[in-house]
């Protein structure tokens, strides 16, 4: 989910590439790149035009911009450098000093909001210690947060862009190396719900429509110097104490876990969605949280990409999508920007059977490649990814409003709606009457799966 670079050295590269910062309330920090407008005739080296995405183009009853809900990530967009365990930053961008000055912090927000603007997205999202630099204690860090909440909330009345969901970082620091509710020092737990108590007042003042945790360190690198059952135990209080929260200050956005199942732990416990779901009906939770589905963790797990994204739709779960990908080839997060049109298909299918996403979104957790070091690069990923899921929304209404696939699959399991099997799914027989069935009727003949069949269809209308 985030992106923390090492400060080391990133002054010879600044030094090397900055042209100036611009401080101004006024500045234009993209200069030269207008509002991204709908092209769908435009030529093909024109990248800076949407050739799909018609925001207000009515798909199956809503239009794109209310099926969609597209959202820019501030960590990766904002504060990603390009850095990588072998490499220093090379993501260097006018407006940002390198400097964790209130001002600087400031410079951040408002190029976000233009580029929020220009792109022509309507959410946005972000970590507390994205857009606001720590104090020498959480009273000057609470105070700084709400120096840059007070600019972000002026700047949503002003452009009209509104947060889709909050999250606090309780994996960064070192404090939280060993976890945050499932740290074995009672500290940082506490530590921790200091910072997610004022995230979600911040949430609340922002209008979110979420509020997001992400276990980056909730899970173990090793069992030998772990109580897991105590740790499962403690993780649950917290999201109980946090449900607990939202009610009290009433706050109204859903409350949504992220499941990974590793990296940067060996092992996280929040693995992958049925995981989550399993978790949260262990411990009663299941009425107060949703699930974030993030497809780049859900291909980490060993599922495929839609995965965790049709699994929590069917269990009533799926709250908010984090829409990247990463390299089938790689084993790790690459949080890459989605342009596969029939991966973007498989998750509006679900989406749209669901009936809409809000108050969630598609909200893009990605970053651009440490090459891709021009400011045009952060717009056309964007835009290559908004375009990408447009197509996939008008593939998906195509599927769903002919129905099908979707045939196909019901006349699959039709043993199921009456006799026997309608007595199965009520739960109305008993194992000895299903022997006596077997002993009338002999055994079953199997029945073709046809797979191909339901590829060759699905390829009908990618």
């Amino acid at each position: 989910m985030s992106s923390f670079a090492p400060a080391a050295k990133q002054s010879e590269t600044r030094d090397s590439l900055h042209t100036g910062v611009s401080g101004a309330s006024t500045a234009e920090f993209f200069p030269g790149i207008c509002k991204i407008e709908y092209k769908p005739d435009a030529p093909v080296r024109d990248v800076l035009c949407f050739r799909h995405y018609n925001p207000q183009e009515v798909v199956n009853g809503k239009t794109m911009e209310e099926w969609l809900r597209f959202s820019v990530c501030f960590w990766h967009t904002f504060r990603g450098t390009g850095a990588d365990p072998f490499g220093y930053p090379t993501l260097v961008r006018p407006w940002d000093d390198g400097s964790d000055s209130l001002e600087n912090a400031k410079r951040r927000l408002r190029a976000a909001f233009e580029f929020f603007t220009k792109l022509g997205v309507r959410f946005w999202t972000f970590h507390d210690r994205d857009i606001s630099p720590l104090g020498e204690d959480l009273q000057e860090t609470n105070r700084n947060l709400d120096e840059l909440t007070d600019l972000a909330l002026q700047l949503q009345q002003e452009t009209g862009v509104k947060l889709l969901w909050a999250t606090s970082n309780l994996f960064a620091l070192p404090y939280y190396a060993c976890g945050a509710s499932t740290n074995p020092q009672a500290h940082v737990f506490a530590m921790a719900a200091a910072q997610v108590k004022k995230g979600m007042e911040v949430a609340k003042k922002l209008g979110a429509e979420g509020f997001v945790f992400w276990g980056g360190r909730e899970g173990y690198q090793s069992l030998l110097n772990t109580d897991v059952k105590r740790e499962l135990d403690h993780m649950a209080a917290f999201f109980r104490m946090a449900a607990e929260y939202r009610r009290k200050i009433d706050f109204h956005g859903q409350l949504l876990i992220e499941p990974k199942p590793k990296e940067p732990m060996k092992h996280q416990y929040d693995y992958d969605a049925q995981t989550v779901i399993s978790f949260l009906k262990s411990y009663g939770l299941d009425k107060d949280f949703k699930l974030n589905i993030e497809p780049n963790h859900t291909t980490l797990a060993g599922h495929g990409y839609e995965h965790d994204v049709v699994l929590a739709s069917k269990l009533g779960m799926l709250g908010s999508i984090d829409a990247n990908t990463g390299s089938p080839d790689l084993g790790w997060d690459t949080d890459q920007f989605p342009m596969d049109a029939k991966n973007a298909t498989l998750v509006m299918k679900v989406v749209m059977e669901q009936g809409q996403l809000a108050p969630g979104g598609l909200n893009f957790d990605c970053k651009v490649r440490r090459e891709s070091v021009a400011l045009e690069d952060m717009f056309i990923s964007h835009i290559g990814a908004m375009d990408t899921f447009a197509r996939g929304l008008r593939s998906a209404a195509r599927i769903v409003e002919d129905g099908i696939l979707n045939g196909c699959v019901k006349e699959r399991y039709k043993s199921y709606d009456s006799g026997i099997g309608a007595k199965i799914e009520l739960e109305e027989t008993s194992f000895e009457e299903l022997e006596a069935y077997v002993l009338t009727n002999g055994a079953p003949v199997p029945q073709s799966g046809q797979q191909e069949k339901y590829e060759v269809l699905l390829n009908h209308y990618i």
